[in-house]
């Protein structure tokens, strides 16, 4: 299995790589490879992968992990690239009204109509766990999480004409079966690294944790709870991290000390090997 970082708001030293704020990763297994969101823009990751040698034709599904701008921006322009009708797995809700009001109104949610997209890609729009190829998995929704790790962003909806707050139920991350246990890969974890890892294990019966990829969402997070997000790693037998974009640099602070060199700072153009 392989991971590869296409765009991370970190290029590398003296990279040849871009960066962006925002992530697009491309998982590959069996064969098969997943585009693992789509960044802000397309620009960076068709550099990179052009670098990496990676042709966009040869993606066969993408994955949506929610609805943020910088984590679906690219999409139109890399379902472009890919030049042909594919799979797009995404939660139900991803098209929905997301906005913040600080320090004023803004949209943050996906910047394109579900028709544009649908022009382009079939629409695998589910809320439920959904195998995509051999042992890898969507999570689908993830709705049981840990009391420490739900707070509220600032982030809104609307509903029946309402201004809601939007919890991020769309939150969704891929989980991969290894012979050396589970690999899970995760955007921005708005639905608790913790409680994402623990509903990986269920859904798949794997309670080997090989690696754990992603943006945890700590960036703005309490010493309290980042000490507790690294213990409960530690407990559940987290093996590698691999991490970074909306992390924050308290809590990479806090992996790497407890990691050490199974600690990985995730850049632009990175090639993880499993």
């Amino acid at each position: 299995m392989k991971v590869y970082v296409l765009v991370e708001d970190y290029s590398g030293y003296e990279s040849p790589y871009l960066a962006q704020h925002g992530v697009s990763f491309l998982v590959e297994k069996g064969g098969k490879r997943i585009l693992f969101d789509t960044g802000q823009s397309a620009g960076p990751i068709l550099h990179n992968m052009g670098l990496l040698g990676i042709e966009p034709s040869s993606i066969d599904y993408v994955f949506l992990s929610h609805c943020h701008y910088d984590h679906t921006g690219g999409l139109l322009e890399m379902l472009r690239a890919i030049g042909k009708r594919i799979l797009l797995i995404a939660h139900p809700d991803i098209f929905r009204r997301h906005f913040v009001t600080k320090p004023h109104l803004r949209d943050v949610g996906i910047p394109f109509r579900r028709e544009e997209v649908e022009e382009l890609a079939e629409l695998y729009l589910t809320a439920r766990p959904l195998e995509i190829v051999g042992g890898v998995y969507s999570t689908g929704e993830i709705r049981n999480r840990e009391e420490f790790e739900r707070e509220h962003i600032g982030v809104y909806t609307l509903r029946d004409g309402q201004v809601m707050e939007d919890n991020i139920m769309d939150d969704m991350s891929l989980v991969a079966k290894t012979p050396e246990g589970l690999v899970i890969v995760s955007g921005c974890s708005h639905a608790g690294i913790v409680s994402i890892v623990k509903h990986a294990v269920r859904l798949t019966g794997e309670k080997r944790v090989r690696a754990v990829v992603g943006g945890f969402h700590l960036i703005g997070a309490s010493d309290e709870r980042i000490e507790r997000t690294v213990a409960e790693f530690k407990e559940l037998g987290v093996e590698e991290v691999y991490t970074g974009h909306c992390t924050g640099l308290k809590a990479e602070a806090a992996f790497l000390k407890a990691y050490g060199e199974r600690f990985h700072k995730l850049h632009s153009g990175m090639v993880i090997e499993l």
